[in-house]
């Protein structure tokens, strides 16, 4: 099957599996704090505004819940990228753009943005957390929480048609966004401290559909690297200058791992650098939670093969 006509399918059936999460998560006190807790839109203030516009026919607006001891926004309709600047003794030069995850409904921002952020800040590497413009969703949370329920249902899994528009144009709002993050972290790539050569992206589930969506699709992002953290892996046609690959996946991910790696054979067959880690236990949505699966290594691995790539080397 195609990538235009699997990815569509996907990103409906990602749209954060609330209750399936729930399941994957191994610690009793994520499992205990699953229940959605709408919460105030916490303060951002080193947010910045992409300029990519509000979201076109947008009528609910943005809101934020706790789950599992994280924060989740939603109904996003305005494009933000929040910076996490290393030091200038530990500054590599190296940068990453962050794509959180959540089905394009939702944005795990504590666990898969700001604190991979802040852990990668540590390292020496520029980190941005990008919120990126969402699909609607019903402002209450009793008729959100319906609708989620509703979608993860085996009848609409079922009855549920194929859609084989072309990602380009399913993700366009959100690859606008992303472009519009890389653009920005280049142009201040200098009081940032930052290589505009050296601008990677990273994303998680969703976040890693965009991130493969952006490289594959976009125009001007050009990813000098990309890390794919437990998203889909579906055979694509890979450019000859495709940039060097971090695949990570837990094999009882619910979603992803029985249909195969067809995303590491593309990049093989294209010759292009790929490194594929496939844990044994983790679930879906590990990000930086702690877990006492091996799962919880995909952050210390992808540091490593940045190092390898010469990433964290000053320059």
């Amino acid at each position: 099957m195609s990538m235009i006509a699997i990815s569509h399918r996907l990103a409906l059936g990602l749209a954060i599996s609330f209750s399936a999460l729930t399941c994957q998560l191994a610690t009793p006190a994520l499992a205990a704090d699953d229940a959605m807790t709408p919460i105030s839109t916490p303060a951002q203030p080193t947010a910045i505004e992409l300029g990519t516009g509000a979201l076109p026919g947008a009528t609910a607006q943005e809101s934020w819940h706790q789950q599992y001891g994280s924060q989740f926004a939603r109904n996003v309709t305005v494009a933000t990228l929040t910076p996490f600047i290393p030091s200038k003794r530990k500054a590599t030069g190296t940068a990453v753009i962050v794509a959180p995850g959540g089905g394009f409904r939702t944005l795990s921002m504590s666990n898969e943005g700001w604190n991979v952020a802040k852990a990668l800040a540590d390292k020496g590497v520029a980190a941005f957390v990008l919120k990126y413009r969402l699909k609607q969703t019903p402002a209450e949370m009793a008729a959100f929480e319906k609708a989620m329920a509703e979608m993860f249902s085996g009848a609409a899994r079922a009855n549920r048609p194929l859609n084989e528009q072309d990602p380009a144009v399913e993700y366009a709002v959100q690859i606008a966004d992303a472009e519009a993050a890389f653009a920005l972290v280049r142009a201040r790539a200098k009081e940032w401290r930052i290589d505009p050569d050296r601008v990677g992206m990273v994303g998680f589930s969703a976040g890693a559909m965009l991130t493969l969506s952006t490289t594959l699709h976009g125009k001007t992002a050009k990813p000098a690297f990309i890390g794919d953290i437990y998203g889909p892996l579906t055979k694509v046609d890979v450019p000859a200058d495709a940039p060097p690959l971090f695949v990570a996946l837990a094999a009882d991910d619910p979603f992803f791992a029985n249909a195969g790696y067809g995303l590491i054979d593309s990049w093989r067959a294209a010759k292009r650098p790929v490194e594929f880690h496939l844990f044994e236990q983790g679930g879906h949505g590990f990000g930086m939670y702690p877990k006492t699966t091996t799962s919880t290594g995909w952050f210390d691995n992808f540091v490593r093969w940045l190092d390898m790539h010469g990433y964290l080397t000053k320059k």
